[in-house]
Protein backbone atom coordinates (compact mmCIF):
# COMPACT_ATOMS: atom_id res chain seq x y z
CA UNK A 1 0.00 0.00 0.00
CA UNK A 2 2.80 2.40 0.90
CA UNK A 3 4.47 1.77 -2.47
CA UNK A 4 1.19 2.66 -4.18
CA UNK A 5 0.88 5.85 -2.13
CA UNK A 6 4.48 6.79 -2.80
CA UNK A 7 3.91 6.40 -6.53
CA UNK A 8 0.73 8.50 -6.36
CA UNK A 9 2.50 11.22 -4.40
CA UNK A 10 5.61 11.34 -6.57
CA UNK A 11 6.62 15.00 -6.70
CA UNK A 12 5.96 16.82 -9.97
CA UNK A 13 8.81 17.45 -12.34
CA UNK A 14 10.87 20.45 -11.44
CA UNK A 15 9.06 23.70 -12.15
CA UNK A 16 10.68 26.05 -14.65
CA UNK A 17 9.92 29.75 -14.94
CA UNK A 18 7.82 31.00 -17.82
CA UNK A 19 9.27 34.43 -18.41
CA UNK A 20 6.28 35.69 -20.38
CA UNK A 21 4.17 35.55 -17.23
CA UNK A 22 6.53 37.80 -15.27
CA UNK A 23 5.90 41.49 -14.64
CA UNK A 24 3.19 43.41 -12.85
CA UNK A 25 0.57 43.32 -15.60
CA UNK A 26 -0.55 41.48 -18.69
CA UNK A 27 1.20 42.33 -21.94
CA UNK A 28 -0.62 44.60 -24.43
CA UNK A 29 -1.24 41.54 -26.59
CA UNK A 30 -3.30 40.04 -23.78
CA UNK A 31 -5.58 43.06 -23.43
CA UNK A 32 -8.36 41.53 -25.51
CA UNK A 33 -8.12 38.04 -24.10
CA UNK A 34 -10.87 36.63 -21.91
CA UNK A 35 -8.24 35.20 -19.53
CA UNK A 36 -5.27 37.37 -18.59
CA UNK A 37 -2.31 36.43 -16.39
CA UNK A 38 -0.60 38.96 -14.16
CA UNK A 39 2.49 38.19 -12.06
CA UNK A 40 2.90 40.76 -9.30
CA UNK A 41 6.26 42.35 -8.59
CA UNK A 42 8.13 43.90 -5.67
CA UNK A 43 7.09 42.67 -2.24
CA UNK A 44 4.25 40.73 -3.87
CA UNK A 45 6.54 38.76 -6.19
CA UNK A 46 5.36 35.16 -6.08
CA UNK A 47 1.68 36.09 -6.26
CA UNK A 48 0.10 35.56 -9.67
CA UNK A 49 -3.40 36.58 -10.70
CA UNK A 50 -5.72 35.07 -13.26
CA UNK A 51 -8.00 37.87 -14.41
CA UNK A 52 -11.31 36.73 -15.92
CA UNK A 53 -12.33 39.42 -18.41
CA UNK A 54 -15.37 38.61 -20.53
CA UNK A 55 -17.68 41.56 -19.83
CA UNK A 56 -20.05 40.85 -22.74
CA UNK A 57 -21.14 37.59 -21.07
CA UNK A 58 -20.44 38.29 -17.38
CA UNK A 59 -17.45 35.90 -17.46
CA UNK A 60 -19.68 33.01 -18.56
CA UNK A 61 -17.87 29.73 -19.15
CA UNK A 62 -17.78 29.58 -22.92
CA UNK A 63 -15.49 27.63 -25.23
CA UNK A 64 -12.89 30.37 -25.67
CA UNK A 65 -12.93 31.25 -21.97
CA UNK A 66 -12.39 27.62 -20.94
CA UNK A 67 -9.65 27.06 -23.54
CA UNK A 68 -7.72 30.14 -22.45
CA UNK A 69 -8.05 29.24 -18.78
CA UNK A 70 -6.79 25.70 -19.40
CA UNK A 71 -3.87 27.16 -21.36
CA UNK A 72 -2.99 29.56 -18.55
CA UNK A 73 -3.11 26.84 -15.90
CA UNK A 74 -0.92 24.51 -17.98
CA UNK A 75 1.74 27.21 -18.21
CA UNK A 76 1.55 28.40 -14.62
CA UNK A 77 1.74 24.97 -13.03
CA UNK A 78 5.26 24.65 -14.51
CA UNK A 79 6.44 27.99 -13.09
CA UNK A 80 8.21 27.62 -9.75
CA UNK A 81 7.88 31.37 -9.18
CA UNK A 82 4.14 30.99 -8.63
CA UNK A 83 3.69 30.73 -4.87
CA UNK A 84 0.00 31.75 -4.68
CA UNK A 85 -2.57 31.98 -7.48
CA UNK A 86 -5.55 34.36 -7.19
CA UNK A 87 -8.64 34.08 -9.41
CA UNK A 88 -10.34 37.45 -9.79
CA UNK A 89 -12.70 39.23 -12.17
CA UNK A 90 -12.10 42.21 -14.39
CA UNK A 91 -15.86 42.72 -14.70
CA UNK A 92 -17.34 44.83 -11.90
CA UNK A 93 -20.11 43.14 -9.93
CA UNK A 94 -19.45 39.67 -11.34
CA UNK A 95 -17.07 36.85 -10.47
CA UNK A 96 -18.42 34.29 -12.92
CA UNK A 97 -22.04 33.91 -14.00
CA UNK A 98 -21.69 30.20 -14.78
CA UNK A 99 -22.25 28.34 -18.02
CA UNK A 100 -22.70 30.20 -21.28
CA UNK A 101 -26.25 29.06 -22.00
CA UNK A 102 -26.38 30.88 -25.34
CA UNK A 103 -23.48 28.79 -26.57
CA UNK A 104 -24.93 25.65 -25.05
CA UNK A 105 -28.27 26.11 -26.83
CA UNK A 106 -26.41 25.75 -30.12
CA UNK A 107 -24.83 22.43 -29.11
CA UNK A 108 -26.14 18.96 -29.80
CA UNK A 109 -26.70 16.61 -26.85
CA UNK A 110 -23.41 14.88 -27.65
CA UNK A 111 -21.57 18.21 -27.79
CA UNK A 112 -23.06 19.25 -24.45
CA UNK A 113 -21.75 16.05 -22.86
CA UNK A 114 -18.26 16.62 -24.25
CA UNK A 115 -18.20 20.26 -23.15
CA UNK A 116 -19.37 19.50 -19.60
CA UNK A 117 -16.70 16.81 -19.33
CA UNK A 118 -14.15 19.40 -20.45
CA UNK A 119 -15.52 21.85 -17.88
CA UNK A 120 -15.17 19.21 -15.18
CA UNK A 121 -11.59 18.68 -16.29
CA UNK A 122 -10.94 22.41 -15.93
CA UNK A 123 -12.17 22.40 -12.34
CA UNK A 124 -9.99 19.39 -11.60
CA UNK A 125 -6.98 21.26 -13.00
CA UNK A 126 -7.72 24.18 -10.68
CA UNK A 127 -8.13 21.85 -7.69
CA UNK A 128 -4.87 20.03 -8.50
CA UNK A 129 -2.82 23.20 -9.01
CA UNK A 130 0.39 22.72 -6.98
CA UNK A 131 0.36 26.10 -5.20
CA UNK A 132 -2.44 27.51 -3.02
CA UNK A 133 -5.32 29.06 -4.96
CA UNK A 134 -7.71 31.80 -3.80
CA UNK A 135 -11.02 32.85 -5.36
CA UNK A 136 -11.76 36.57 -4.90
CA UNK A 137 -15.54 36.88 -5.37
CA UNK A 138 -16.53 40.52 -5.71
CA UNK A 139 -19.86 39.72 -7.34
CA UNK A 140 -22.10 36.97 -8.64
CA UNK A 141 -20.69 33.42 -8.55
CA UNK A 142 -23.51 31.30 -9.89
CA UNK A 143 -23.64 27.71 -11.10
CA UNK A 144 -20.32 26.93 -12.74
CA UNK A 145 -18.92 30.16 -11.29
CA UNK A 146 -19.38 28.81 -7.78
CA UNK A 147 -18.04 25.44 -8.90
CA UNK A 148 -14.88 27.24 -10.05
CA UNK A 149 -14.57 28.91 -6.64
CA UNK A 150 -15.15 25.56 -4.90
CA UNK A 151 -12.20 24.13 -6.84
CA UNK A 152 -9.95 26.76 -5.24
CA UNK A 153 -8.32 26.17 -1.86
CA UNK A 154 -9.62 29.38 -0.26
CA UNK A 155 -12.53 31.70 -1.00
CA UNK A 156 -13.09 35.37 -0.14
CA UNK A 157 -16.37 37.16 -0.89
CA UNK A 158 -17.83 40.63 -0.65
CA UNK A 159 -20.31 40.44 2.23
CA UNK A 160 -23.37 41.87 0.50
CA UNK A 161 -22.55 42.29 -3.18
CA UNK A 162 -21.35 38.72 -3.77
CA UNK A 163 -24.24 36.36 -4.46
CA UNK A 164 -23.49 32.68 -4.97
CA UNK A 165 -25.28 29.42 -5.45
CA UNK A 166 -25.49 26.21 -7.44
CA UNK A 167 -28.58 27.28 -9.36
CA UNK A 168 -28.51 24.61 -12.07
CA UNK A 169 -31.73 22.95 -10.86
CA UNK A 170 -33.59 26.21 -11.56
CA UNK A 171 -32.60 25.76 -15.23
CA UNK A 172 -33.48 22.08 -15.45
CA UNK A 173 -29.83 21.10 -15.07
CA UNK A 174 -27.54 19.29 -12.64
CA UNK A 175 -24.28 20.78 -11.33
CA UNK A 176 -21.84 19.06 -13.66
CA UNK A 177 -18.45 20.65 -13.00
CA UNK A 178 -17.82 19.11 -9.60
CA UNK A 179 -20.38 20.93 -7.48
CA UNK A 180 -22.19 17.80 -6.30
CA UNK A 181 -18.87 16.47 -5.00
CA UNK A 182 -17.03 19.52 -3.69
CA UNK A 183 -19.95 21.24 -1.96
CA UNK A 184 -20.70 18.32 0.43
CA UNK A 185 -17.01 18.01 1.20
CA UNK A 186 -17.02 21.69 2.08
CA UNK A 187 -20.31 21.98 3.98
CA UNK A 188 -21.43 18.45 4.79
CA UNK A 189 -23.94 16.26 2.99
CA UNK A 190 -27.25 17.53 4.40
CA UNK A 191 -26.54 21.23 3.86
CA UNK A 192 -25.10 20.62 0.39
CA UNK A 193 -28.25 18.71 -0.58
CA UNK A 194 -30.44 21.54 0.68
CA UNK A 195 -28.57 24.15 -1.34
CA UNK A 196 -28.48 22.05 -4.52
CA UNK A 197 -32.10 20.86 -4.27
CA UNK A 198 -33.41 24.41 -3.73
CA UNK A 199 -30.98 26.33 -5.96
CA UNK A 200 -30.82 28.88 -3.13
CA UNK A 201 -28.63 31.94 -3.54
CA UNK A 202 -26.47 33.15 -0.66
CA UNK A 203 -24.88 36.50 0.12
CA UNK A 204 -21.21 36.58 1.02
CA UNK A 205 -22.09 37.00 4.69
CA UNK A 206 -24.43 33.99 4.63
CA UNK A 207 -21.81 31.95 2.82
CA UNK A 208 -19.24 32.75 5.50
CA UNK A 209 -21.67 31.77 8.27
CA UNK A 210 -22.09 28.37 6.60
CA UNK A 211 -18.36 27.90 6.04
CA UNK A 212 -18.58 28.17 2.26
CA UNK A 213 -16.12 31.09 2.16
CA UNK A 214 -13.17 31.81 4.44
CA UNK A 215 -13.75 35.55 4.67
CA UNK A 216 -16.59 37.99 3.86
CA UNK A 217 -15.70 41.67 3.66
CA UNK A 218 -17.65 44.88 3.24
CA UNK A 219 -17.60 46.04 -0.38
CA UNK A 220 -15.79 49.26 -1.32
CA UNK A 221 -16.58 51.91 -3.94
CA UNK A 222 -14.23 50.31 -6.46
CA UNK A 223 -16.03 46.99 -6.09
CA UNK A 224 -12.85 45.00 -5.38
CA UNK A 225 -12.84 44.53 -1.60
CA UNK A 226 -12.76 40.73 -1.85
CA UNK A 227 -9.75 40.95 -4.14
CA UNK A 228 -7.86 43.12 -1.64
CA UNK A 229 -8.65 40.67 1.18
CA UNK A 230 -7.54 37.77 -1.03
CA UNK A 231 -4.32 39.65 -1.77
CA UNK A 232 -3.70 40.17 1.95
CA UNK A 233 -4.28 36.46 2.49
CA UNK A 234 -1.80 35.65 -0.28
CA UNK A 235 0.71 37.98 1.36
CA UNK A 236 0.42 35.91 4.55
CA UNK A 237 1.18 32.72 2.62
CA UNK A 238 4.03 34.22 0.59
CA UNK A 239 6.76 34.17 3.32
CA UNK A 240 6.17 30.51 4.17
CA UNK A 241 8.35 27.70 2.83
CA UNK A 242 6.93 27.01 -0.67
CA UNK A 243 7.77 23.30 -0.77
CA UNK A 244 6.23 22.72 2.66
CA UNK A 245 3.10 24.64 1.62
CA UNK A 246 2.71 22.64 -1.59
CA UNK A 247 3.28 19.34 0.20
CA UNK A 248 0.84 20.39 2.93
CA UNK A 249 -1.79 21.04 0.28
CA UNK A 250 -1.08 17.67 -1.31
CA UNK A 251 -1.28 15.83 2.02
CA UNK A 252 -4.63 17.44 2.88
CA UNK A 253 -6.17 16.91 -0.56
CA UNK A 254 -5.13 13.26 -0.79
CA UNK A 255 -5.65 12.47 2.88
CA UNK A 256 -9.21 13.80 3.13
CA UNK A 257 -10.37 11.14 0.66
CA UNK A 258 -9.12 8.12 2.63
CA UNK A 259 -9.31 6.62 6.13
CA UNK A 260 -7.19 8.14 8.91
CA UNK A 261 -4.52 5.42 8.81
CA UNK A 262 -3.99 5.90 5.08
CA UNK A 263 -4.03 9.66 5.61
CA UNK A 264 -1.23 9.33 8.16
CA UNK A 265 0.77 7.33 5.64
CA UNK A 266 0.24 10.05 3.02
CA UNK A 267 1.41 12.68 5.50
CA UNK A 268 4.50 10.61 6.24
CA UNK A 269 5.38 10.30 2.56
CA UNK A 270 4.95 14.03 2.06
CA UNK A 271 7.08 14.78 5.12
CA UNK A 272 9.81 12.48 3.83
CA UNK A 273 9.91 14.45 0.59
CA UNK A 274 10.43 17.64 2.58
CA UNK A 275 13.38 16.38 4.66
CA UNK A 276 16.16 16.72 2.04
CA UNK A 277 15.11 20.19 0.84
CA UNK A 278 17.26 23.29 1.22
CA UNK A 279 14.19 25.12 2.51
CA UNK A 280 13.94 22.83 5.54
CA UNK A 281 17.60 23.40 6.40
CA UNK A 282 17.18 27.14 5.91
CA UNK A 283 14.12 27.19 8.17
CA UNK A 284 15.97 25.34 10.92
CA UNK A 285 19.01 27.64 10.60
CA UNK A 286 16.87 30.79 10.66
CA UNK A 287 15.09 29.59 13.80
CA UNK A 288 18.41 28.86 15.49
CA UNK A 289 19.89 32.19 14.44
CA UNK A 290 16.69 34.14 15.23
CA UNK A 291 16.38 35.66 11.75
CA UNK A 292 13.85 35.68 8.93
CA UNK A 293 14.32 32.63 6.67
CA UNK A 294 15.06 33.06 2.98
CA UNK A 295 13.27 30.22 1.21
CA UNK A 296 14.14 29.39 -2.39
CA UNK A 297 11.74 26.53 -3.12
CA UNK A 298 14.41 23.84 -3.38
Amino acid sequence: MLRTLASALRPPRRWRPLEKTRGCASSPADAGREIQVRALAGLDQGITEILMNRPSARNALGNVFVSQLLEALAQLREDRHVRVLIFRSGVKGVFCAGADLKEREQMSEAEVGVFVQRLRGLMNEIAAFPAPTIAAMDGFALGGGLELALACDLRVAAASSAVMGLIETTRGLLPGAGGTQRLPRCLGVALAKELIFTGRRLSGMQAQALGLVNHAVAQNEEGNAAYHRALALAQEILPQAPIAVRLGKLAIDRGIEVDIASGMAIEGICYAQNIPTRDRLEGMAAFREKRTPKFVGE
